[in-house]
């Protein structure tokens, strides 16, 4: 649950079970994205941050970049660039745009979002539905120019219509567009709704894809994202290939195929199908690849954990964990627009309280 029971909370609670819960899942996010974009115009979004501004000992260096908390919004929530504003007045440190692909397309059929409510969870077969990697080019470079504005991470993906034997040359496409106008690129390999996506994660091809795009990528940071369902093993391999071919980071972890442990009933789940299953159910998974993440790559890599965080407490368990910035998705959906400002207050108070 929440870190604080205020009466944003609360109200929002009742909101989501009295109105959105009845909502398709998507239509729902589309709608709070209104809002979402709404809070980021000019005027309201000044006016907005002045009120949920992360507290100075919050910032966090990384990435050769200034982080106004290490708490920021996973790839997956605005996949088109059309609310990183919004959500920097909400108080994130920093907004993972994406996943953009080379060729502009619908992803997979409707529907293609469900909430499991009892677990907290979402699951999603989304298909990296974007406009394309070109179509975020001016909008990104609006951004940029802003005085004020979250760092913007951008994640990349493979276009479905291009076979996995040309995937580089279709990363490579997105990188030349993105790179330049990104704080810091990320390789998606690891959506497990995109066909033969996932087999990219195998070091064979991996190794040669993570190189042309750093190549590429200039002085821009790169990064990779994996999957929670690797081995051991080859969570090890990534890493030692990551830390070999110098790149800046690791994120872990992407949504799972597991469905196991779940207090949705299990014809429910099954009748959902195929997708990528976010939040509360993945907490523990996220927190030991990270664990085994930190025993290989060097102490100055930058990781991100993502997967199962709701409260500030989780956070300061991936920062002790070794995580450099963590990352939330599904815990919006559950909390509401003062989920940022209300976990950037209790990190802050918590720090307080160690001193």
């Amino acid at each position: 649950m929440m870190t604080t029971h205020n009466g944003s909370h609360g109200f929002y609670n009742f909101i989501f079970h009295s109105f959105f819960k009845h909502l398709d899942a998507e239509k729902a996010h589309h709608l709070g994205a209104l809002v979402i974009r709404i809070t980021g115009l000019p005027g309201i979004r000044h006016v907005k941050h002045a009120f949920t501004r992360p507290a100075p000992e919050l910032h966090v260096q990384a990435l050769g970049l200034n982080f106004d908390s290490p708490f920021g919004m996973a790839a997956g929530f605005d996949k088109d660039v059309n609310m990183v504003s919004g959500l920097y007045a909400l108080g994130f440190g920093h907004v993972e745009v994406g996943t953009l692909t080379a060729h502009a397309q619908p992803g997979n059929p409707k529907p293609r979002l469900f909430r499991l409510i009892p677990d907290r969870a979402l699951i999603n077969r989304m298909g990296f539905n974007n406009h394309g990697a070109a179509a975020a080019v001016p909008r990104l470079n609006k951004l940029r120019k802003l005085k004020h504005r979250p760092v913007i991470g951008v994640n990349i993906g493979k276009s479905r219509i291009v076979d996995v034997e040309n995937a580089i040359d279709d990363y490579l496409t997105s990188t030349r567009l993105l790179a330049p106008l990104a704080d810091y690129l990320v390789v998606n390999v690891s959506s497990p709704n995109t066909p033969g996506l996932r087999g990219l994660q195998e070091i064979s091809s991996l190794s040669p894809l993570l190189t042309a795009v750093k190549e590429a990528s200039g002085n821009t940071p790169l990064l990779v994202k994996i999957a929670p369902d690797l081995s051991s093993e080859e969570i090890r391999e990534i890493a030692q290939l990551v830390t070999t071919l110098k790149l800046d980071g690791i994120i872990a972890t992407n949504t799972t195929i597991s469905r196991s442990g779940l207090l949705t009933p299990r014809e429910k789940v099954d009748a959902i199908g195929a997708g990528g299953l976010s939040g509360a159910p993945l907490h523990d998974r996220s927190l030991e690849v990270l664990k085994e993440l930190r025993d290989v790559v060097p102490a100055e890599m930058c990781v991100i954990s993502v997967g199962g965080i709701e409260t500030a407490q989780q956070i300061q368990e991936r920062l002790d964990a070794g995580a450099t910035l963590v990352q939330g998705y599904s815990g919006f959906i559950y909390n509401g627009p003062a989920w940022a400002l209300s976990i950037n207050r209790r990190l802050r108070k918590m720090r307080k309280e160690q001193l």
